[in-house]
C-alpha cells in the first residue's frame, strides 16, 4: 500500500474522513474519529515496571486498566509537565486482531473535522523527522499540515 492508497470512506459520506484534530508540541495530528472512543481530562497514572518507555503507565477509565501512550517519547520530543489544556484521547485500535483501548497523552485537543480526498499530499521522503512507517499519510487542513498517524504501528 502506497502512502496514497488510502480508504477514505466514511460511513455515510464516501468523499470525506471525519477526524480529531490533537496537537503535540508544534505538531497538528489527525486521528481518525471511528477509533476515538472518548476524550477525558488527565486522571492518576500508575507506572508499570518494565514497559516501554513510551507506555510505562496505565490508567483507569470507567473501571478498564488500560496503557497511557505519551507520543512525545515516542517521537522523541521533549517531555510537557501538562498544562490546562493537555487531554487523555482513548481510542481502540487493533492488535494482533484483537481490539485494544489506549489512552493517548495530547498536548491539546482542537476539534472534530473533515478530511477531504482532494486535501490528501503525499508524504514527502525527504526532510521529514517523523519515521514513515508511523504516518499513514498528510493532509492539509486550513493552512497547515496535519500528520494523519498509524496508530497501530506506533503502539504495536
Amino acid at each position: 500500500m502506497t502512502n496514497l492508497d488510502l480508504d477514505m470512506s466514511a460511513p455515510g459520506d464516501a468523499a470525506l474522513r471525519q477526524v480529531v484534530m490533537v496537537g503535540l508540541g508544534p505538531e497538528l495530528f489527525a486521528l481518525d474519529a471511528g477509533m476515538v472512543r472518548e476524550i477525558i481530562d488527565p486522571i492518576p497514572t500508575a507506572v508499570v515496571a518494565g514497559a516501554r518507555a513510551f507506555l510505562s503507565r496505565v490508567i483507569n477509565v470507567r473501571g478498564n486498566v488500560i496503557p497511557l501512550a505519551d507520543l512525545r517519547i515516542r517521537f522523541g520530543m521533549p517531555a510537557n509537565e501538562g498544562t490546562a489544556d493537555t487531554r487523555i484521547v482513548v481510542i481502540e485500535i487493533e492488535i494482533d486482531g484483537d481490539p485494544v483501548l489506549v489512552g493517548v497523552l495530547a498536548d491539546k485537543v482542537y476539534e472534530v473535522t473533515e478530511i477531504l480526498p482532494a486535501d490528501v499530499q503525499q508524504t514527502p521522503r525527504v526532510g521529514m523527522h517523523w519515521k514513515p512507517e508511523f504516518i499513514s499519510f498528510i493532509a492539509k487542513w486550513r493552512d497547515e499540515f496535519v500528520i494523519v498517524p498509524n496508530m497501530e504501528r506506533i503502539l504495536n
